[in-house]
């Protein structure tokens, strides 16, 4: 779905504690000379070490590739789905499809359904799909992102089994013991909305066979209505929702604890998380944050990225923290999507956006980054770090946020699979890159 930050939301900042205030002092000197390290020199300077990563190839084109939300159909081969169809051939060509049911045709006026794109449980092969949705009646398809959504976004789903072909149901997702008006602890459809973040906020399963999906959800104050500890127009906890798979092809839902962070320090709390399991079976959840706003009008909070880890398989979750490389050294990030994305060799990579200066709030969205993550740590390797992309010497600005990156069965490659984004997503130049893993 479009990124959260397309509200246009204004933030603001409380004072910052002592202890915290420190901390993020101290991180912000280092955050300034190590994310500018690694920054500051354009794609393709020097060739990638053996065992690095290495940018293989990078082609402009005039449609967003067909690997853009594409995943694999079964557990080996190579068939693939994307929203739109299916290939045979890895990727090559594409065959159009129309699933059935037609859900969303005939909604009253005003309902919204935004479905995410597809997920392929790896060992089953059934296809998830996660629907963020409001029954709003009257109100203006015309309008994006409406207010009103911060109360009102709930979620359904729905299953194939044969490919996304066909769908079995198209159910609202809710707690096991809950109700559709109160679906999970602390949310109440028309108080406070729950919804996914951007596309790397990607349904992960473990190795217990749980289906976990990373959402975010509104926080409300003691009068009940929404509340925005920050300061700001919105503020949301991260709530990983976990399925079961159930006969008949549906989930059972239970729900992780909040993972709540310190409104003193990112003032929207933390947003779009994404997650990967670890090879020792540590779960790690990687968050937006942000800072700016008419508290913080110098844009004095440092603009990190923010983790959280899970060593119960998704359950509890450790309080969010700023995520830093592998030595402790911090480095700034706007507030923006990123992706967790786990190979075939067993390493798990990180893209984002990293940059060499303090952000302001969503910008700047560049460069464009993949890196290791160190599966000890659970850190980002500062070594491994390359520039996939950057705002070229003659742009005023780029945005280079919402891409999609899938690992490439036939060659181990990652495919990152986007569009160079004006400032104001009023234009854009669609890409595939290719990056070698070695």
């Amino acid at each position: 779905m479009n990124d959260r930050a397309m509200w246009l939301v204004v933030c603001a900042v409380l004072a910052l504690p002592g202890g915290a205030g420190a901390e993020d002092a101290a991180m912000r000197k280092e955050g300034s000379e190590g994310a500018a390290k690694h920054v500051a020199a354009r794609e393709g300077e020097k060739p990638a070490p053996r065992g690095r990563l290495v940018l293989k190839q990078k082609e402009m084109l005039q449609a967003a590739s067909p690997w853009m939300h594409a995943a694999y159909l079964k557990p080996a081969g190579t068939e693939m789905i994307n929203p739109r169809g299916v290939s045979t051939d890895n990727g090559r060509t594409w065959s159009r499809i129309e699933p059935t049911p037609a859900f969303d045709k005939g909604l009253p006026h005003g309902y919204r359904r935004e479905v995410a794109p597809p997920f392929v449980d790896p060992v089953n092969g059934n296809v998830l799909r996660v629907v963020l949705s409001m029954d709003t009646p009257g109100l203006d398809p015309k309008i994006v992102e409406p207010p009103v959504a911060l109360e009102t976004y709930y979620l359904r789903y729905r299953v194939s089994t044969d490919g996304g072909r066909s769908y079995l149901f198209d159910e609202r997702i809710i707690q096991k013991g809950k109700t559709a008006e109160n679906p999970f602890d602390g949310v109440w459809v028309g108080k406070n909305g729950i919804f996914l973040g951007d596309v790397g906020s990607q349904p992960i399963r473990t190795r217990e066979g749980l289906i976990l999906v990373p959402a975010q959800v509104c926080v409300l104050g003691p009068d009940g209505k929404l509340a925005s500890p920050g300061g700001g127009f919105t503020y949301t906890d991260v709530l990983i929702l976990i399925g079961r798979w159930m006969e008949g092809g549906r989930l059972e839902w239970e729900i992780s604890e909040r993972i709540q962070a310190d409104p003193a320090r990112t003032t929207r709390g933390v947003i779009e998380p994404t997650l990967a399991e670890m090879p020792d079976g540590r779960i790690l959840c990687v968050m937006r944050g942000s800072n700016g706003g008419r508290k913080d009008p110098e844009f004095a909070l440092p603009s990190y990225k923010w983790y959280s880890v899970s060593t119960d398989g998704g359950r509890r979750w450790s309080a969010p923290r700023p995520w830093t490389y592998e030595d402790g050294t911090p480095f700034y990030s706007p507030s923006s999507m990123s992706q967790l994305l786990k190979h075939s060799s067993g390493r798990v990579f990180w893209l984002g956006n990293i940059s060499p200066t303090n952000c302001r709030g969503n910008s700047p969205r560049w460069p464009l980054v993949i890196g290791e993550v160190d599966p000890k740590s659970l850190l980002l390797k500062k070594e491994s770090v390359l520039v996939l992309d950057t705002k070229r010497d003659d742009e005023e600005g780029i945005n280079l946020s919402h891409w999609w990156a899938v690992e490439d069965r036939e060659t181990g490659d990652i495919m990152v699979a986007g569009a160079r984004h004006n400032i104001g997503y009023t234009a854009r130049q669609p890409y595939l890159i290719r990056v070698g893993v070695e």
